[in-house]
């Protein structure tokens, strides 16, 4: 008997665990003050901005953040937000935050943890403002599935960049564009391959 509940305790904990390398987010929702801005209102508020507040952004914000740089707006074809050359959808959004680095799975909206340390200070690189925002976007481009031409998965990192900007700005959110980054350790705490190239990254913060 004492056999069988060691077993179940230690099933419990595996459970747990595994629990714990996976986040589904809430469906994205937008309230009356972001639905009210129009998208001339939303360009001609766009901009950089590099200061951040040390508060956390809420799962809700997370999910709409990440719906807009590149989520499933067309179920039934699961085609995304943000154009993408042949449809190829190359663009790996990792959300790396204080408690490790995440994939976002567009289908599912879910975040599954592929490292468990704070690489915002490996995003940041050099510049140090960008550690400070709770939320760093790292935007990865798979080039295996553009013919492995890589000026396809800037232009693809860059249609998402700019979801990012905007949805940002409709939200009251801060954010700026970045290529600094110190490449290699993301490489290798990400688990890249060597066709999944490190693009951009996105701060994201109030």
């Amino acid at each position: 008997m004492k056999k069988y509940f060691a077993l179940a305790i230690v099933a419990l904990f595996s459970m747990s665990a595994v629990a714990q390398q996976k986040i589904q987010l809430p469906a994205p929702q937008w309230d009356k003050k972001v639905n009210k801005f129009s998208l001339v209102d939303v360009l001609m508020q766009r901009q950089s901005e590099r200061e951040y507040a040390d508060v956390d952004l809420t799962d809700q914000e997370l999910s709409n953040v990440l719906w807009a740089a590149c989520g499933i707006n067309r179920p039934a074809s699961k085609k995304i937000t943000a154009p993408s050359a042949i449809n190829a959808q190359d663009i790996m959004v990792f959300v790396c935050r204080a408690d490790g680095a995440w994939l976002y799975n567009a289908v599912e909206n879910s975040l599954t943890r592929v490292s468990a340390l704070d690489l915002r200070k490996a995003v940041a690189s050099r510049q140090e403002f960008s550690a400070k925002a709770p939320v760093s976007l790292v935007l990865v481009s798979d080039i295996s599935k553009v013919h492995n031409k890589r000026d396809l998965g800037a232009m693809d990192a860059g249609y998402v960049s700019e979801n990012i900007y905007l949805i940002c700005t409709a939200m009251g959110l801060k954010t700026v564009a970045r290529a600094t980054m110190e490449h290699d350790a993301l490489v290798r705490e990400l688990h890249l391959s060597d066709t999944q190239i490190p693009m951009l990254n996105h701060p994201v913060g109030k």
